[in-house]
């Protein structure tokens, strides 16, 4: 273990230091993703004689520890244990971000509507029983008035629905892992204004809580990013969050320098889209046959179309569609891009000087291609036991916003 590394465990429920030192041996590094949950797997060989917790649990005991990496005494990766391996005298622990935990559990809560299309009661009918437009026993003098049209419900705040399925999680017994989301608002509601679209969130349809939070960032277009840190005054206390941002976090970073010869020691083998590459997207959406929906983009270059279909039925809103479909096409027309380098702390980025969802402008040489300068964005970070760091990157220029 580097010196200043150390492993801590922590009883989920509830939240109890366990072990301060964890003598884990990691398979793979701590991974933290942009709008996910991030992994780690480690191991621990030979058996670990303090397996048992003050509460009489074993210390690792799969959606029962909370597990940290801490570093010079900051927090740089939190989780939980989803899944244990034994062979032997050799232990393997699965851990991932707390985030993970909504996907697989049902939403069982108040029924969520926006937009909803409300029809209000005619005062008059039954006003024109013989229907000529009259009120009865008043022709030529008083004509019936015509109905009041429907219009679009309350609608609810992105980032309000996102809260509320959390905060449903959270409420049911032993369900509450301590995740604080961020209050403020995003100011895109859900569902159409004059509610020919509404948005709905009901049990009966037995959504999935995680599919329903990734559906709305990615359909809302924002980002979010999982933090752990000791809270302050609280003793041991660690205190879990979710960062949102619209629409992304992250910034421009140019302080920052990552080149080859100076903070980059390795690269993944650059890559272009191959048979992934289409400058034509169609989305299909809710409905059947003729009535299903369906919209085309499409950013012609001068090279051949190609088109690629997306299938997502919960999708029924023309603009939503297009929003489906330029994310898609984005990531479908980029050029070269260098999807991972791993660097060494360095002045001309230190360690922790970044966040996810940053652009950085990466400066290398490329067989073949030659000198590459090119803005990239981290959509994910794994540092290792030795001392290096790997960032997972796309083209920033993929991204539509």
């Amino acid at each position: 273990m580097p010196q200043g590394w150390r492993f801590i465990a922590q009883r989920a429920l509830p939240e109890s230091i366990l072990d301060w030192e964890v003598p884990l041996a990691l398979s793979s590094n701590p991974r933290r993703d942009l709008s996910g949950p991030g992994s780690m797997t480690a191991t621990i060989e030979p058996e670990y004689s303090r397996m048992l917790g003050h509460d009489g649990q074993p210390i690792l005991q799969e959606w029962n520890t909370k597990v940290y990496l801490e570093i010079d005494r900051v927090i740089r990766w939190g989780g939980i244990v989803t899944k244990t391996n034994y062979d032997g005298p050799k232990a393997t622990i699965i851990c991932e971000g707390l985030s993970a935990y909504p996907h697989g559990i049902p939403y069982e809560g108040a029924t969520l509507l926006s937009g909803e299309l409300i029809k209000p009661k005619d005062p008059n009918a039954g006003r024109d029983k013989n229907h000529d437009g009259w009120v009865d026993g008043k022709k030529g003098k008083e004509r019936v008035p015509p109905p009041p049209k429907p219009y679009g419900g309350p609608r609810i705040d992105a980032y309000d629905a996102f809260r509320s399925i959390w905060s449903h999680i959270q409420s049911r017994p032993y369900g509450n892992i301590g995740l604080k989301i961020d209050g403020h608002k995003h100011g895109e509601k859900l569902g159409a204004a004059d509610g020919s679209d509404p948005w709905q969130l009901a049990w009966w349809d037995n959504p999935d809580c995680g599919q329903v939070l990734d559906s709305l960032a990615r359909t809302v277009r924002f980002d979010w990013i999982e933090t752990h840190a000791w809270a302050a005054g609280s003793g041991n206390g660690i205190e879990h969050r979710i960062r949102l941002g619209k629409p992304r976090l992250g910034r421009k970073r140019n302080d920052l320098r990552f080149t080859s010869g100076e903070n980059i020691v390795a690269r993944a083998k650059p890559e272009g889209m191959g048979e992934e590459f289409a400058n034509e997207v169609v989305v299909l959406g809710r409905g059947e046959g003729r009535k299903m929906k369906r919209v085309q983009v499409h950013r012609y270059d001068g090279r051949l179309r190609r088109v690629a279909t997306v299938v997502d039925k919960t999708l029924t809103a023309d603009q939503a569609l297009r929003v489906r479909g330029e994310q898609e096409l984005a990531g479908r027309t980029h050029a070269l891009q260098i999807p991972a380098i791993q660097i060494r702390d360095h002045p001309n980025a230190p360690f922790g000087s970044w966040q996810l969802g940053d652009d950085i402008r990466v400066q290398a040489h490329l067989p073949w291609v030659g000198d590459i300068d090119v803005w990239h964005r981290i959509i994910g970070d794994e540092i290792s036991a030795d001392g290096l760091c790997t960032l997972t990157l796309k083209r920033s220029d993929s991204f539509h916003y």
